[in-house]
């Protein structure tokens, strides 16, 4: 079994994104084994002390309001939905990325699928409330799909010919 071995500058790019996709999954994972044992108010609790030294210097401050408020909105059934969300989310990730770097042909595809599905989602979200690092996501996203194809395409043409 080889490894992906990038032979020029768009081969680095595809392998530093891919990279960074698996240990966005693997954040994933970890918020999602989190979550599971995660109470709400245990939520707001983490919340409140991560935000209270910012909120005492600025009790306007944007991030640490509005993470207060998302706490604050927070159920039981929307944590249980967070949590197997990212679960499933960084699982698939995680083996993505790994049979990609580990050259699965057949991962390619997969990969391209599984980010096109999620841009389309991302355009939604955007439509309904535009945020800059959504759209930034929604742009990597567009970035790293690209890279996966056109790899792909590459890996195949190898593959029939070497």
């Amino acid at each position: 079994m080889t490894w992906f071995k990038p032979r020029g500058g768009l081969d680095r790019t595809f392998q530093i994104s891919i990279i960074l996709k698996g240990l966005d999954g693997i954040i994933e994972l970890v918020g999602g084994l989190l979550l599971l044992v995660a109470t709400p108010a245990t939520i707001n609790h983490i919340l409140a002390a991560l935000t209270r030294h910012e909120l005492s210097e600025d009790p306007h401050d944007f991030v640490a309001t509005h993470l207060l408020r998302m706490g604050h909105g927070l159920t039981g059934a929307s944590v249980g939905f967070a949590a197997v969300y990212l679960l499933l989310h960084g699982i698939v990730k995680v083996i993505l990325v790994t049979a990609l770097l580990r050259n699965r042909l057949w991962a390619y595809p997969w990969m391209v699928a599984f980010l096109l599905v999620f841009i389309v989602y991302q355009l939604y979200r955007i439509s309904l409330a535009p945020a800059g690092w959504l759209i930034a996501l929604t742009i990597f996203d567009l970035l790293v799909a690209w890279l996966t194809w056109r790899e792909w395409h590459r890996q195949r043409l190898t593959a029939r010919t070497g």
